[in-house]
């Protein structure tokens, strides 16, 4: 079987259509289809079947995207290999959500440039059931979850759980609320909320807060910008959750939340059997976790 092609049917299992797949690899949908084609009889089995008006693989189909997926890392590999014999370099494309990347990623590019790593970065900010869909487009994508939220399964994917970074209450210097170092959930049901959009960690703890209280929290302003929130907050707009490690705004008190379970965790989602170099990139991003989740506790 043709590799090219092999990648072709593993960009439709990422995209899952036609014509997103010729927009990624910059073909037409007719000559995407048609080498989907010829690879079914290469295969000897049919790979893809019409679902109402859409095209969804079969069960043979995705049997081969997971030989796949084995295929092209393979080469990859060797290309990798060959690479480094030419210019002593390879490189990693990672995606990571922003106040992810504010902790962890400058020692990442430090350390990955001491190995010979060219790592290019992008800010990735999506709710934790899109991000293992965007290994389409990176070798590895750094999600956060709320810590009850199930981790993802999926055969193609391969989680690297990276840290635990508690989510604390902050509030206006000002508030009454600031003459403690801690709160209980119970104290919290009358206050107005700034949060993040739904799907997101912090919003998720929320709705944990709103089940324990028994109150619908009062939302008054929606934000995904931690810097942000925390202006708003500064200024004595409502009360926010925000994850430990990204307070920073010398307006605002952290409090540490008693009554619920709290935290969001990192993880670094990637391709089984991945290139050595993409490897080297997620033990860099769980050295670096490791040392922010240590200098918290000192």
């Amino acid at each position: 079987m043709d590799v090219k092609r092999l990648r072709l049917l593993r960009e439709f299992a990422d995209r899952g259509a036609v014509g997103a797949v010729a927009d990624a690899m910059h073909m037409t949908p007719s000559a995407v289809s048609q080498q989907l084609k010829v690879l079914a009889k290469e295969s000897g089995v049919e790979l893809l079947e019409q679902d109402g008006r859409r095209i969804r693989l079969t069960d043979a189909g995705r049997a081969l995207v997971l030989r796949a997926d084995e295929v092209i890392a393979a080469v990859e590999r060797a290309q990798e290999e060959m690479a480094g014999y030419r210019s002593g370099k390879s490189s990693v494309r990672l995606a990571m959500f922003p106040s992810g990347a504010t902790l962890l990623l400058p020692a990442v590019l430090d350390r990955a440039s001491g190995a010979g790593i060219d790592v290019h970065a992008s800010e990735l900010d999506v709710g934790y059931s899109d991000a293992a869909p965007s290994l389409a487009d990176f070798d590895v994508v750094v999600t956060h979850r709320d810590e009850r939220t199930a981790s993802v399964r999926e055969p193609r994917v391969e989680v690297t759980e990276l840290m635990r970074e508690p989510v604390d209450v902050v509030v206006a210097r000002e508030s009454t609320l600031a003459h403690h170092d801690e709160v209980e959930v119970a104290e919290l049901a009358d206050h107005d909320w700034i949060s993040v959009e739904g799907g997101f960690p912090v919003d998720d703890v929320l709705l944990s807060i709103s089940a324990v209280t028994g109150v619908a929290p009062r939302v008054t302003q929606r934000m995904l910008d931690f810097a942000t929130i925390e202006a708003i907050v500064a200024a004595g707009h409502g009360i926010a959750l925000i994850p430990r490690f990204a307070v920073r705004h010398p307006g605002v008190k952290r409090l540490e939340l008693k009554g619920v379970r709290a935290a969001r965790v990192y993880e670094a989602l990637t391709r089984p059997s991945s290139r050595i170099a993409v490897q080297a990139v997620v033990g860099h991003l769980s050295e670096s976790a490791r040392r922010e989740s240590d200098r918290s506790r000192t």
